[in-house]
């Protein structure tokens, strides 16, 4: 005979599914015990289900499968809710199995109850409660491939008394349709975007994540059309290397070249992207966006041309239609700032920058003790780091020095919580990546707020021999909350991190701890942490006063930026 949770663990096995996240407990126990007599599937047990969610998702944006987690009755359900959110807000395909109190006792405030089906009904694309063997393979089925096919999370909940259950000898075991169906965009839609794009003069493309599996294409249109691209940060990863018309990104971790494409176009193109700073966007502009989803065309900036359907495609659809622009001027000025801002900024990653001329007055300002400008470490990651690393990214400063320095070349990944912005990412993505190929090299950019919000699960790198290289940026700060403070003109409160020494803490857990206080020791550090075998925490401390000046900064900007010095300093005990 099979039972209910034999049948479930059968069913992700046969998928493709190879590890499965959470914390054990009561009403998940037959679950459990079944991953135990699977052989195709490894329990990866951590300290925080928070962290089984955020390295589920992480799974299932680098593989395309589902990503699988598990919390139990109440509580442990609800720790899972973060880490879904981000798995939704990323359009990463999670399963979520829940424990709940017996059916017998459902309804009755029991210990521990929570309704679950309201508590993930805003997270999900599919949640629902078996409380029969009648239900199954039907609901496995449906949960699965609502995931899938939406790209989502789907919750299953299983009631302490349902999960041992027999079934009827000869069920079917569940499957998954793996991938969903390209949309192929409207002929006509096509013809007028392309009618737009030929009248112009100037284009600029604004590339997503949306069109990453399209860069030949899009590679192709940019030439076509002689126009700069400006990328996402999520479009770094498979856009970035070998891209002679992009010029980094925008928003706040951007630069001024992502301004003059942006100011010197007449067309604006939206491919394949969502991005959400209407403040960075230009206005006045004839905009054509193309996106699998029409729900999404329009909603950040008026569009005039919408293109409905899967990038590749489109893009495919626009090159048959379009001829070349020869002009390259407009492209030539924003890579001309480009180049200069990339030569600028790399001034920043020489570790006796602070005592060359140029640097001396800039040391006086924004740093005075001579710390390691974050920027040096960024720059000594790239530079060590393997071709085919996968990188994840605390929210916050942490992202802004991998989209500045850090190039995404050959084949690395790029991971963070680029939609939803929670704190405490990067580590648990990382895990998650790192137990996917325990071969492959995996790099975390971590706060020192993220990282400590989550710290416990340094253990789990540990206990499941993954080895992670976790790159602490120990600034003693939440940094961007530092700089947003200190932008709106208000003194920094709140932001101070009374930290441990993290390489000490990552010791007495079982990990290889590094400190590093002077910046003449980053690069050696950098590159013996990357050469480490097994988990390694690196923890830098560096300039807590460093700012990172967004692409066109305004007048207001620095006014409250000096003006938030000013009662910083007369707020400072003496």
């Amino acid at each position: 005979m099979t039972t209910v949770a034999e049948l479930l663990v059968e069913s992700l096995a046969d998928h493709g599914v190879t590890q499965v996240w959470g914390v054990v407990g009561d009403a998940l126990n037959p679950v459990t015990d079944a991953i135990r007599r699977e052989e195709r599937l490894e329990w990866m047990g951590v300290r925080h289900e928070e962290v089984a969610a955020f390295a589920a998702g992480a799974q299932a944006q680098l593989t395309g499968r589902l990503g699988v987690c598990m919390g139990t009755v109440g509580p442990g359900a609800i720790h899972l809710l973060n880490g879904l959110y981000d798995a939704k807000k990323s359009g990463a395909p999670v399963l979520a199995i829940c424990g709940q109190v017996p059916r017998g006792d459902m309804g009755s405030d029991f210990f521990q109850e929570v309704d679950n089906d309201t508590l993930f009904a805003d997270v999900s694309v599919f949640c629902e409660t078996v409380t029969s063997t009648e239900q199954l393979p039907g609901l496995i089925e449906r949960a699965g491939n609502a995931a899938l096919q939406h790209r989502g999370v789907a919750v299953l909940t299983l009631p302490g008394d349902v999960g041992e259950l027999d079934l009827p000898s000869g069920t079917p075991v569940p499957r998954l349709v793996a991938r969903p169906a390209l949309a192929t965009p409207d002929p006509d839609a096509l013809a007028e975007a392309a009618t737009a794009l030929e009248s112009a003069s100037a284009v600029t493309l604004l590339v997503g994540a949306g069109a990453r599996h399209a860069r030949a294409e899009v590679l192709r249109l940019a030439e076509r059309l002689s126009a700069p691209m400006v990328l996402s940060l999520k479009a770094k990863e498979g856009l970035e290397e070998d891209n002679p018309y992009e010029v980094g990104q925008s928003g706040l971790l951007g630069n001024h070249a992502s301004e003059v494409a942006f100011s010197g176009c007449d067309v604006l193109v939206l491919l394949g992207t969502d991005f959400p700073y209407t403040g960075f966007l230009p206005e006045g502009k004839t905009v054509v966006q193309v996106d699998l989803d029409g729900a999404r065309i329009g909603r950040r900036i008026p569009v005039q041309h919408a293109v409905v359907g899967d990038a590749r495609l489109a893009v495919e659809g626009l090159l048959a239609r379009l001829s070349a622009k020869p002009d390259r001027s407009h492209l030539e000025s924003a890579r001309s700032s480009y180049d200069a801002w990339r030569e600028r900024q790399q001034r920043l990653t020489d570790p006796d920058h602070d005592r060359r001329p140029r640097g001396l007055l800039r040391r006086r300002v924004d740093n005075p003790d001579a710390l390691i400008r974050p920027e040096l470490l960024a720059a000594a990651v790239d530079r060590h780091a393997a071709s085919d690393a996968v990188f994840t990214t605390d929210t916050g400063m942490a992202t802004t020095w991998l989209a500045r320095f850090v190039r995404m070349s050959g084949t690395r990944r790029l991971l963070g919580s680029y939609n939803l912005g929670s704190m405490a990412n990067a580590m648990p993505q990382a895990l998650g990546a790192q137990g996917l190929d325990r071969a492959r090299q995996v790099v975390a950019f971590c706060g020192d707020g993220g990282l400590s919000m989550l710290m416990g699960d340094l253990i789990t790198a540990v206990s499941h021999d993954l080895p992670v290289k976790l790159v602490v940026f120990d600034n003693g700060r939440l940094g961007m909350v530092k700089l947003e403070m200190e932008q709106a003109g208000l003194p920094e409160f709140g932001t101070v991190l009374h930290n441990p020494d993290f390489a000490a803490v990552a010791r007495a857990v079982g990990l290889h701890g590094v400190r590093v206080t002077d910046p003449h020791d980053v690069d050696e550090a950098v590159r013996e942490a990357l050469a480490h075998p097994g988990p390694v925490l690196l923890d830098v401390v560096t300039n807590p006063d460093e700012v990172a000046v967004p692409p066109t900064p305004t007048v207001a900007q620095g006014w409250g930026f000096a003006l938030a010095k000013t009662k910083e300093f007369v707020a400072a005990p003496e």
